[in-house]
Formats: structure tokens, C-alpha cells, sequence
């Protein structure tokens, strides 16, 4: 099998702050991982060092077999970047981004406009080809990114955040391209705070405060959760919500848009109390229910765990 992406007791600091604190992952050849976690989590910097454009403190990374730290020159090469913002030229169209792009990765002349063409049609940019970049969508953006990255046929895509500020449909045919790159042999590493998102990658490593803190594939990671959540509609989710959170018998209570979720530990009890402590206050329940915790849940309730000291 050929060496995917290999990290090795990873450590920056920005004066007292420690943005990467000794992470540690082993990225499969041709699978995508994904960085998972909230903003100031240390996801852009440990993306920046891998794409060697800052130097860690201490630790290694290599990408292909290559040491970046080395051989940065040659992993170049093999390696497309996208960072959070978008860093194409707004003044100029599709194809002129693309043949600029080529032009930096000396693509040969009798090479490129076959390969323009195929990522025009790849990423249904071809009816868009004349547009200014300016003029673009945020969805349309990302892709015309990701096609300027793809111009050298890289073996490894590093991605910051791709799909912020993309609505959702341009969100899922970002991803069916990622998919079709993986399928063809492309090795992705992507960040991204949107869980839904974490749930497509075939691995993910969860960050918080410059540290992994679960790693595993994500249905792994939520069958490990031994907690239970209730699921709760209410005529006043608010009020519910600052009634459970006092409650002895609650481990965590919050709002997932319309519902609320509780965490429990024994599932029964915590019903029957909660029926009788809601009707107390006078809280219509609607529905109350155990649902499967989602992978925003098991996040929210590791990294609260993990303040508290405690274990998931």
C-alpha cells in the first residue's frame, strides 16, 4: 500500500498559546480524513504545516513517504491547497484562472487543454468558463478552487474549510466531487466544523484546544458513546432546557434547533423525572423520545467531558 499521511508528535506555539499541542495521525493512502472541530480548535495551523508553509516547533510530518520538513520542493508536486479563503483572481474568467494555474504547474502545452476541459465538465463549470471569478457563486467559487488544485493531477488534496459560507446543495456536489477524487485514487484531508460533513469522511480525528481528543471512523466514534439522549418538543424548549440543566439526574441539556437534548445516564429514571419536574413548571411536552446520538452530540459532550475531567 502506498504511505498516505503520517504525523508525528505535532507542537506550534503563538507566544503562550498552544495551537498544535503534540498531535499524533496516521492518514490511510486514498481514503479522506477529516479534521474535526470548532473555530480556534488548531485546524488551519496544523493544515499550514502540513502544507509547509509554517515550520511546527517539534514533530515531523510525511506526506507520500516524503519528510515535509526535507523535502517540501518535492511534495509540492504531488500536493493541492485550499486555504479557507478564496485565492483565485477575481478578475479574471474560469478558463483564464485555469490556464494560469497550469502555467504554475508548467503543465505541458499538448497536456492542458485536455485536462481543462475534463475539469471544467468535472466540476459543471464548462457553461461557466466565460464568467469573471468575482462573479461566481460561493459554491461555484470552491469548485473553481478545487479545479485550479486538481490541474497537476495531485496525489494528496489538503482542504481548510471548503464549503464555509456554501449553501447546502453546492455543500453535496462539492462532496460527490471529493468522493469521485477518492475513488480515483486521490488521498483527502479536509477540515471542516460541520458534522454532517464529518459523518462522510471514512475517518475523523476530533480537535479542541490543539489536541486530538477521539479518533476513529464515525460510527465508531458515536456507538462508543455510552450515554443516552432524550429528545424533547415542547412549548418551551427554553425554559425546559434551564429547568433540566439543575437537575441531579441530568449530565447536559441543549438545544439543537427545534429539539432539545438531554444526556443521561440511565435512560427510564431520567424520563419519568423529567414528565414530572416539565409538568411542575407548567411545560407542555409534545414528544420525548431516546434518539441515536448524532456525532454533534457525542463532540459537544467529549470536549465538555473533557473540561470537566471526566470520560465519554
Amino acid at each position: 500500500m502506498k504511505p498516505g499521511i503520517k504525523i508525528t508528535s505535532l507542537s506550534k506555539k503563538f507566544g503562550d498559546i498552544k495551537a498544535v499541542d503534540g498531535i499524533s495521525l496516521d492518514v490511510k493512502h486514498n481514503t479522506i480524513f477529516g479534521l474535526i472541530g470548532p473555530d480556534g480548535a488548531g485546524k488551519t495551523t496544523t493544515m499550514r504545516i502540513l502544507c509547509s508553509l509554517m515550520k511546527p516547533d517539534s514533530g515531523t510530518v510525511e506526506i507520500g513517504g516524503l519528510d515535509a520538513g526535507t523535502q517540501s520542493d518535492e511534495i509540492i508536486k504531488h500536493l493541492g491547497y485550499m486555504p479557507q479563503r478564496f485565492s483565485l483572481y477575481g478578475d479574471l474568467t474560469v478558463l483564464e484562472n485555469m490556464k494560469f494555474y497550469s502555467d504554475i504547474y508548467e503543465i505541458p502545452r499538448d497536456v492542458r487543454e485536455k485536462k481543462i476541459e475534463y475539469l471544467l465538465k468535472f466540476s459543471n463549470l464548462k457553461d461557466h468558463s466565460y464568467k469573471l471569478a468575482d462573479q461566481l457563486s460561493g459554491g461555484m467559487k470552491q469548485k473553481l478552487a478545487l479545479s485550479c488544485n486538481l490541474i497537476h493531477t495531485p496525489d494528496f488534496l489538503l482542504l481548510d474549510e471548503p464549503t464555509i459560507g456554501v449553501d447546502p446543495v453546492a455543500r453535496r456536489e462539492f462532496w460527490k466531487i471529493l468522493f469521485n477524487l477518492r475513488d480515483e485514487g486521490t488521498t483527502i484531508f479536509i477540515s471542516t466544523p460541520y458534522m454532517d460533513e464529518a459523518e462522510r469522511c471514512d475517518e475523523i480525528g476530533l480537535m479542541d484546544k490543539g489536541m486530538i481528543i477521539a479518533r476513529d471512523t464515525p460510527s465508531n466514534i458515536i456507538e462508543s458513546f455510552q450515554k443516552h439522549i432524550i429528545c424533547i418538543y415542547s412549548d418551551n424548549n427554553y425554559k425546559a432546557r434551564d429547568l433540566a440543566i439543575k437537575q441531579e439526574y441530568v449530565e447536559d441539556a441543549y438545544l439543537l434547533g427545534e429539539e432539545l437534548h438531554i444526556v443521561v445516564s440511565d435512560y427510564e429514571g431520567a424520563r419519568t423525572k423529567l414528565m414530572e419536574d416539565l409538568k411542575s413548571i407548567d411545560v407542555e411536552i409534545k414528544t420525548m423520545e431516546k434518539i441515536r446520538p448524532s456525532l454533534e452530540d457525542v463532540f459537544v459532550n467529549i470536549i465538555k467531558s473533557q473540561e470537566s475531567g471526566g470520560g465519554i
